[in-house]
């Protein structure tokens, strides 16, 4: 009970006072609302031809079709379980390869630190979107499995380099030399000392990582360089500009899927911004700031630290 009570304090500090937060919140629930029920709220299969070619938004079919008669506003429903997994899924891959190498960097330090630093920097070098575009020409149109591990697998050296930055910083703090004279695992340090600090920076990395994602996903699709006969954002935004949906005034099939994207990276990017004004004290302002003292200080007094 006294957990949920902390849970409960926390989200109320974390929403209350923090606009970017409350907008970003809903509208993402919205996105994934319409991910999730996908089938009960879609009138028609997404593949399934049901409507003249190119015909208006109306009470039939409130998004339109497309060239070949598919209702859109079907397409951009299962189009968003597509792109919303390989995105998360890939932010996850990043994510866990950033925080593996950056905390490893920045503990252990020496040898470690400069080949894994090493390893980061080729990384960098390479920008990822070109790199992505000339793998994904290489294998050919490819399914979104593959995009996903290309995603995940090249995406990871900005947070690496966050997360060996802030692990340095607090690696000779007062508690890491005391866990380390009373003879703990430096496994035990680094998951129950260290990445309890970074949650803020790995979270938001995550996010960060996950907006990159459906961009590129939603630009490889747009390519042809994605597996076209998948329902997506990219591939929906493939078949419009194939079919000169704008040149022919069928506008509704290329903004749909673009606003749909818009949306979704902006309540990511909104949510992200929250973060920052709850986990930086420099940011954090009015009433915001004194209930997250109140619920620093309940947290320490749970802990034993007062």
């Amino acid at each position: 009970m006294e957990s949920c009570d902390v849970f409960f304090k926390g989200a109320y500090a974390f929403f209350y006072g923090n606009p970017p937060a409350i907008l970003g919140t809903l509208l993402l629930s919205m996105v994934f609302a319409g991910a999730l029920f996908a089938n009960a709220l879609a009138p028609y299969p997404p593949e399934k031809r049901v409507a003249r070619p190119h015909q208006a938004p109306s009470a039939d079919h409130i998004m339109g079709t497309t060239r070949s008669g598919r209702d859109v506003y079907s397409q951009v429903l299962h189009g968003a379980r597509k792109t919303l997994s390989v995105s998360i899924i890939a932010g996850l891959i990043a994510m866990t390869l950033a925080v593996t190498v950056g905390v490893s960097a920045g503990y252990f330090g020496g040898k470690i630190d400069e080949r894994l630093n090493f390893l980061t920097n080729v990384f960098l070098v390479f920008p990822q979107l070109p790199l992505l575009i000339v793998l994904a020409a290489f294998l050919g149109q490819v399914g979104s499995v593959v995009i996903t591990i290309l995603l995940g697998v090249t995406s990871w050296p900005w947070g690496a380099r966050v997360i060996r930055a802030q692990t340095m910083a607090i690696r000779n703090k007062e508690f890491i030399l005391s866990s380390e004279a009373m003879g703990e695992s430096k496994t035990r340090i680094i998951l129950v000392e260290i990445l309890p600090n970074l949650v803020s920076i790995v979270f938001g990395g995550f996010l960060g990582a996950v907006i990159y994602a459906m961009g590129s996903e939603a630009g490889l699709g747009f390519l042809g360089l994605g597996d076209a006969t998948e329902v997506s954002w990219g591939s929906m935004l493939y078949w419009a500009q194939t079919s000169s949906a704008l040149y022919t005034g069928a506008w509704w099939e290329m903004m749909v899927p673009a606003l749909a994207l818009a949306i979704t990276g902006g309540a990511l990017a909104l949510i992200n911004m929250s973060i920052d004004q709850v986990s930086n004290p420099k940011l954090r302002t009015g009433p915001h700031i004194k209930l997250w003292k109140k619920l620093k200080k309940a947290v320490d007094k749970r802990r034993g630290l007062m």
